[in-house]
């Protein structure tokens, strides 16, 4: 078994935000990337957790991030907010947009913001959990580089593609799913490589479209979507809401224009949120007693509930705090000033 490394939940923090800004990162957007990377590796989210400062400080080095781009909030329409996060990473953006969001969600019932310009490289349950502690539902989506063969194809046309959904709950933390609709995560299979393991048959074909268990051979072939055709139609529903509606690029166009260099994809990012107060009135409270049941029936045969073994690990690192591969651990401390 490889060596590894504890570290606290306040190490991880901290490392986390040293190495962004030992990489050129402003103070602003270290803080906002390190929130989304401490909740990653604190939930055991392993391939968004400390491992994904390695991509971010890479993408700065290769020149196509703004590491202090200032994102601009515009009131674009009653119940529409943009974000122009100005080729930043996003989770600043977000933070940013937000506050506008909510406050027209609460107002109209229901709002979108549309990130754009903005480098993508973190989960979307962070946000969408966020949204969710503000009673609000929520619904997030977005494109990334295409790296994904469509169901009866060959050649990446998609991104991963996540969509992830949150329902604020009376008691304890919210519904949560996030998932790629790519069969897994690009960084599973990054950190298959790392580890010399072989993935899954069904995760990716290699270069000449044969199955591939060889995570190299994934990694330049393409992977594949969950579930056949119909994870191949979510995928294109994630590309035009998260593409073309709100005026950015496609997965396509994002690997077009990282012209080769391996940076994080560069898009947007559609967000919904939904106020059930506003749907419903002085109904809302029973509505949402109705829902518990449904939860109630899953939970009550032994079934588990998407997120739940993210909220048990969250206690366990509370408790605990993390451990990382040495291998990860070190390649962090040479990022950081001697």
């Amino acid at each position: 078994m490889s060596e590894e490394v504890s570290l606290s939940l306040d190490e991880v923090r901290r490392i986390s935000i040293d190495v962004l800004k030992a990489g050129g990162l402003s103070q602003e957007h270290a803080e906002a990337i390190a929130g989304v990377i401490y909740a990653g590796q604190r939930d055991e989210c392993h391939s968004h957790g400390m491992y994904r400062l390695l991509g971010c400080v890479r993408s700065v080095k290769e020149g196509k991030v703004n590491p202090s781009a200032v994102p601009d909030v515009v009131d674009h329409a009653p119940a529409i907010v943009r974000v122009n996060a100005h080729y930043g990473f996003s989770p600043l953006a977000f933070e940013r947009g937000r506050p506008l969001l909510v406050e027209k969600a609460r107002r109209t019932g229901l709002a979108a913001m549309a990130i754009n310009n903005c480098y993508h490289f973190s989960a979307l349950w962070p946000e969408v959990e966020a949204i969710s502690a503000d009673g609000l539902v929520a619904l997030a989506m977005t494109p990334s580089h295409s790296w994904v063969a469509p169901a009866g194809g060959r050649k990446p046309v998609f991104g991963t593609n996540p969509i992830a959904f949150a329902w604020p709950r009376p008691d304890g933390p919210p519904f949560v799913f996030d998932f790629a609709t790519s069969a897994i995560a690009r960084g599973e299979i990054e950190l298959h490589r790392r580890a010399g393991k072989a993935i899954p048959t069904g995760w990716a074909i290699d270069s000449e479209g044969n199955p591939t268990n060889d995570a190299t051979a994934a990694l330049a072939g393409a992977m594949l979507t969950f579930g056949g055709h119909k994870g191949s139609a979510l995928s294109a529903m994630i590309e035009l809401m998260a593409g073309p509606l709100i005026g950015d690029m496609t997965s396509a166009e994002s690997m077009a224009f990282d012209e080769g260099i391996g940076a994080a994809p560069c898009h947007g990012e559609l967000v919904l949120a939904f106020d059930p107060k506003v749907f419903l009135g002085a109904d809302a409270a029973q509505h949402v007693a109705r829902a518990e049941k449904m939860f109630d029936a899953i939970v009550g045969q032994g079934a588990r509930l998407p997120s739940q073994r993210r909220y048990e690990a969250r206690e366990r690192s509370k408790a605990n705090g993390v451990r990382i591969p040495k291998a990860l651990y070190d390649d962090l401390q040479a990022l950081l000033p001697r």
